[in-house]
């Protein structure tokens, strides 16, 4: 993978508290140098394929995307199986992480590729326990390919 400007984490992720929640927390525990969220799927795509307003930026192949499902313009499933269908992108892990407990979300995740799929809890503590748990594993713990 040819890129510029590494990015660690790629987060997807339309609702302001939980993205705020994330970073916060990623910044916190010293694993969020080199994040960049993004509010919908389309934006989604771009960064990742360099399109847009992105275009200009070169490719940047995250380390690892957390991806939400429900996402305005293109959908987080969608996103999946864009990135998984590509030969270019298809070994970036995909972690879900979304507050959808729907069987048919997460057998169709699955089925697309998704490294993981991570239910957001609703307390405040928990969620960003998991999300400190999350960034450590993927981008400490987890060897990548690239």
């Amino acid at each position: 993978m040819n890129q510029l400007n590494p990015v660690d984490i790629l987060l997807v992720e339309d609702n302001p508290r939980d993205a705020e929640l994330t970073i916060r927390t990623l910044k916190k525990h010293e694993l969020a140098n080199r994040l960049i969220h993004v509010e919908d799927g389309a934006e989604a795509l771009d960064f990742i394929f360099s399109r847009g307003k992105f275009a200009e930026e070169g490719l940047q192949y995250p380390k690892v995307v957390f991806l939400d499902i429900k996402l305005p313009k293109v959908n987080g499933l969608e996103v999946l199986r864009a990135l998984k269908n590509d030969q270019h992108t298809n070994t970036i892990p995909v972690v879900i992480i979304t507050s959808s407990q729907e069987d048919p979300d997460l057998k169709t995740a699955y089925a697309l590729g998704a490294n993981s799929y991570v239910v957001k809890p609703v307390a405040f503590e928990d969620f960003q326990e998991i999300m400190r748990q999350l960034g450590y594993y993927w981008l400490l713990v987890n060897k990548a390919l690239g």
